[in-house]
């Protein structure tokens, strides 16, 4: 697979990442209990996860990164682990929804920002 191909499903998985993350927000601001689109939201997010972290690696492989991993490559995975976790917070705190809302999209800001400028 291309360079750019791995690039664009990167960018496909954070789409679909905040795509599911804001549904879940926005199920728990409005109090909602609705099973099913709590379960579609979670599954957006599940495959989001995936797609971002295989064309994430696919993109690492293309670019020449071999075992020795780089601090920024780090710090982004470390964010994917918070941005993965969100599903969990949201389901046991749901007051925190709001602020999730404006904050999770600021630590894709900074992968983006890691990404972009390496470091």
């Amino acid at each position: 697979m291309s360079l750019a191909a791995y690039k664009v499903l990167h960018i496909l998985g954070v789409i679909l990442l905040f795509t599911g993350i804001g549904g879940l927000c926005v199920l728990s601001i409005a109090g909602g209990e609705s099973a099913r689109a709590r379960k579609l939201a979670s599954m957006v997010h599940g495959i989001a996860l995936v797609v971002i972290l295989v064309a994430g690696f696919g993109l690492l492989a293309k670019l020449g990164f071999g075992t020795e991993i780089p601090g920024w490559i780090w710090l982004k995975l470390v964010i994917w682990i918070v941005l993965a976790g969100a599903v969990f917070v949201l389901r046991k705190a749901p007051q925190l929804a709001t602020p999730l809302l404006f904050l999770l999209p600021l630590l894709g800001a900074v992968a983006s920002y890691l990404a972009i400028y390496k470091g």
